[in-house]
């Protein structure tokens, strides 16, 4: 038999029910609606937010309000409060007082400097559109998903503010050495006139310690060319970059004497997969099992010498019948051999561009949906973003790591008179 109700004991409140519970009474005593424009929920926020920036600025100071201890070094107080408006998806914009120092040192953490929105939907925004969404798409997705509308010019200034941020990583300060550079281009469609086709160059090095790092991103004109990544160098070298072990390309003609140029003792070293690629190009569907047996002789070649031979009996096999597939072999032999002077590890590691490959393969992703661009910022930023959030959780990042942990002790013993620290190995 279930106790009458007057016989039941009252419910425990939490103490964050009772703080809501005492809101809810002050605001039906004083008529207000629980939302709106001048709702509790609005006044909620307001109170909470404005608690924590004085509890913020009381840590920062390091006394409360009027109890400054006398003689005290510092003679920073509190100067005052300036009034801003945040945007909340659930009350809308909200008018608060954020306290203020005399030495301007106090830099809030809830509601940081500059801040508008107290969501992470900035964050949402960003991610959505680097990963290939339009404005008008995302402000589909948020009308449809979430029930709220952001209008496309919301949008693009939200992935403007990024601007300031994608120049200052442009023309951040880099290494002073690194094992490996690879380095790639792909083109975008950028409407300036007319759309047109425009190279974006790229570039990830690997550093001393084995961490990959995206050095940077630069707009082109015309096709991919040996000129223009003269410029890309010359600027990473202008960032710090004073040596590097192996610069690894797809084989572009007259990029060996730019690298040269550039850093003197720079080996470069062309991508093998691209060069067994085209050399599929150039021979006939038919023979193609026969070409990768004769061929492969050649890439696991345990010298220099070897490889020379087994290109020889390649010839003397396939010359008359392919003599453009022999001529690609000959003309790319330069870059070609370089990796076979190495240990395992290092030959592994440096004999294809797979790394900034995988990275192209992302941008590429991102701009399809797109189709083009009304201006070079906007390709960039869009580039940038995709850049920002790649392996968020640095699952990637410590895997490469690992992997890469093998090579560097080799680099660090053959290239001991040019590595960047006191010790030699």
């Amino acid at each position: 038999m279930s106790p009458r109700r007057s016989d039941r004991k009252p419910a425990v409140l939490s103490p964050e029910q009772a703080a809501a519970a005492a809101m809810v009474a002050e605001a039906k005593a004083r008529g207000l609606a629980l939302t709106g424009p001048d709702g509790l929920l609005k006044l909620f926020t307001k109170n909470v937010l404005e608690t924590a920036l004085n509890e913020e600025i009381a840590e920062h100071l390091r006394h409360e309000r009027r109890q400054a201890e006398p003689g005290r070094e510092s003679r920073n107080v509190r100067n005052g409060t300036r009034p801003k408006t945040v945007i909340s998806d659930a009350a809308g914009e909200v008018g608060i007082n954020v306290s203020r120092d005399r030495e301007s040192t106090f830099e809030p953490q809830i509601v940081k400097k500059r801040q508008r929105r107290l969501t992470e939907v900035d964050e949402i925004v960003l991610s959505l559109y680097a990963k290939g969404m339009t404005t008008g798409d995302i402000s589909a997705h948020f009308a449809e998903i979430y029930g709220s509308s952001i209008s496309k010019e919301t949008i693009s200034r939200i992935t403007d503010k990024v601007v300031a941020e994608m120049q200052d990583w442009a023309n951040r300060p880099l290494d002073p050495a690194y094992v490996a550079v690879f380095i790639g281009a792909i083109h975008v469609k950028v409407r300036d006139g007319q759309v047109a086709n425009r190279p974006v160059y790229a570039a990830i090095g690997v550093t001393i310690g084995g961490r990959k790092d995206v050095l940077g991103l630069w707009m082109g004109t015309g096709g991919e060319g040996a000129k223009f990544w003269m410029s890309v160098l010359i600027d990473l070298k202008n960032r710090g970059v004073a040596d590097v072990f192996f610069l690894v390309c797809d084989g572009l003609k007259g990029l060996p004497e730019v690298v040269t140029n550039v850093w003197p003792r720079t080996i470069v070293q062309t991508c093998i997969v691209h060069l067994i690629r085209n050399t599929f190009r150039l021979a006939s569907q038919r023979d193609w099992d026969a070409v990768k047996r004769d061929i492969k002789p050649i890439y696991t070649a345990p010298n220099p010498d070897a490889a020379l031979a087994a290109l020889e009996d390649l010839d003397e096999k396939w010359g008359k019948k392919y003599g453009a597939m022999i001529r690609l072999w000959r003309n790319a032999w330069e870059e070609f051999v370089p990796f076979l002077d190495y240990d395992v590890e290092i030959r592994g590691m440096i004999c294809s561009t797979n790394a900034i490959e995988s990275l192209n393969a992302r941008y590429r992703r991102a701009i399809r949906a797109r189709g083009h661009f009304p201006t070079e910022q906007a390709a960039m930023k869009c580039l940038y973003l995709v850049t920002r959030s790649l392996d968020p959780t640095g699952t990637g990042r410590a895997r490469w790591t690992m992997r890469w942990k093998p090579v560097i002790n080799a680099f660090a013993i053959t290239f001991g008179d040019r590595w960047p620290t006191a010790e030699t190995y």
